[in-house]
């Protein structure tokens, strides 16, 4: 069998107690390793491969980019993919987002975000502004700053002494809000409740002081830390209103949600607001290169046009000729065929299917957005009790949906900080009916297998 483990490789694997699977090619939905054995990619890798494998299209386009010219230093120079997927960009996102800094990771572009809200007010004669407003749980990165405004304790536990301080608010996460996501089921989202409302959001502003805030991050739809908890249709209406308000600047992390993972170019669209600041990646290439972008409006960059005249953010690889040829021609395949709008259709088809997963045994919820869902485990049906965390229910399961053939995406913590366990479905836009169903089956089969592993532990 073609399998490598640490240390008789020398790869440094992300994880050095398993064993990897050598995958060949990719085909559709599917991956192929070594031995032949074909695994249904549930969860695009890591919410990354919207396209489908194998599509030779964007690596064909990255190679005729780089034998032109394959590096550019960008403190000097522009270059013709650049220029061609910022004006495509710009003809696809909400509001006033017509600025593009382009960059090579989700963590990257939220570091780069943040940068550039403070260095806005810093230039706008507001140095006071320094502080930011992220949600709990949620997930921003792993850079120091985007891991600050992260809440995924358990990758903090080493680092948190260079850690910056962040204030945290619930987030709209209906299953285990204390209102029971009453504000989620009503169909303008009014309700008395502040956190499913959205009006805790000004009561921290009011804590913190205005003249202190500088930020508000948030995924528009829940990321892997909520499990893909959807917010209720006024939310983000809610949110707009008091950022203006008190003159706080409203950061979209799309990076996981974006590129027409929920059925619209950007997740935010859907609640009829424009953010300050966006920021996405992941499918923006559709995984055939590492590509994240941060999307600002001319009306920030001017100050600091006039100002100190750049953004102090540096990296080596930005604004990077075939990257962004990668993405320009990943954004042309998902418009010359329509996948944007199949991935609105077959997430209704996929949510339907998906529903029968509510009567297995310990499935707390299923939740999501287009061919985005997170189901979240419980111990207890009825109480929503979680299952312990020395029993790591998410990973088991995760490695019995593998041994049946299923990419997942494991989660946990999100109950508590500590306790709660998910599984992220994400499949490829070009995913079928059938193929549907055969994911459906494999979940049940993994599930069935992991719950025998955990009684017996």
């Amino acid at each position: 069998m073609a399998t490598y483990q640490f240390p008789d490789s020398h790869v440094f694997y992300r994880k050095l107690t398993r064993r990897f699977p050598l995958i060949t090619h990719g085909e559709g939905c599917w991956l192929v390793d070594a031995d032949g054995r074909r695994y249904l990619d549930g969860s695009g890798g890591a919410f990354v491969a919207n396209l489908g494998h194998g599509v030779a299209e964007i690596g064909q386009a990255m190679a005729a980019q780089a034998a032109k010219v394959a590096y550019l230093n960008g403190t000097a120079f522009t270059n013709e993919p650049v220029e061609a997927l910022a004006d495509a960009l710009a003809e696809l996102l909400p509001g006033e987002l017509d600025k593009f800094y382009f960059l090579g990771s989700g963590s990257e572009a939220v570091e780069a975000a943040l940068k550039l809200a403070r260095q806005y007010w810093v230039e706008t004669g507001k140095p006071s502004k320094h502080k930011v407003i992220a949600l709990f749980p949620a997930y921003h990165g792993n850079t120091l700053l985007a891991l600050s405004a992260s809440a995924r304790e358990h990758y903090k536990t080493y680092y948190r002494e260079w850690l910056v301080d962040i204030h945290r608010i619930p987030a709209p996460y209906s299953y285990r809000c204390e209102c029971g996501g009453s504000a989620a089921r009503r169909l303008g989202g009014s309700s008395d409740c502040p956190v499913c409302s959205g009006s805790a959001l000004e009561a921290a502003i009011l804590q913190l002081g205005a003249d202190n805030v500088a930020a508000f991050i948030a995924e528009p739809v829940g990321g892997s830390s909520t499990g893909h908890s959807v917010p209720a249709p006024g939310y983000f209406r809610r949110i707009r209103e008091i950022c203006d308000r008190h003159q706080v600047l409203f950061i979209a992390d799309e990076v996981l949600v974006g590129a027409g993972r929920t059925g619209t170019w950007s997740a935010i669209e859907q609640y009829s607001v424009a953010p300050d600041i966006m920021t996405f990646g992941k499918g923006i290439t559709g995984g055939y290169a590492p590509l994240s972008v941060v999307a600002a409006p001319r009306r920030l960059l001017d100050p600091i046009a006039k100002g100190s005249g750049a953004l102090l953010h540096a990296q080596t690889f930005s604004h990077h000729p075939v990257l962004a040829a990668a993405g320009l021609a990943a954004v042309r395949y998902l418009k010359a065929h329509g996948l944007v709008e199949r991935c609105r259709r077959m997430g209704e088809v996929f949510h339907r299917k998906l529903a029968a997963l509510r009567e297995l045994p310990h499935v707390g919820d299923v939740r999501g957005r287009g061919l985005l869902a997170g189901i979240e485990f419980v111990a207890d049906k009825g109480t929503r009790a979680p299952w312990p965390r020395k029993l790591k229910f998410a990973e088991t399961f995760s490695e019995q949906a593998l041994a049946a053939g299923l990419m997942t995406w494991a989660n946990m913590g999100q109950a508590d900080g500590t306790n709660g366990d998910l599984s992220c479905l994400a499949p490829p836009f070009v995913i079928e009916e059938s193929e549907i169903d055969e994911l459906v089956r494999r979940f049940t089969v993994a599930l069935e297998a992991t719950l025998t592993k955990v009684r017996h532990a």
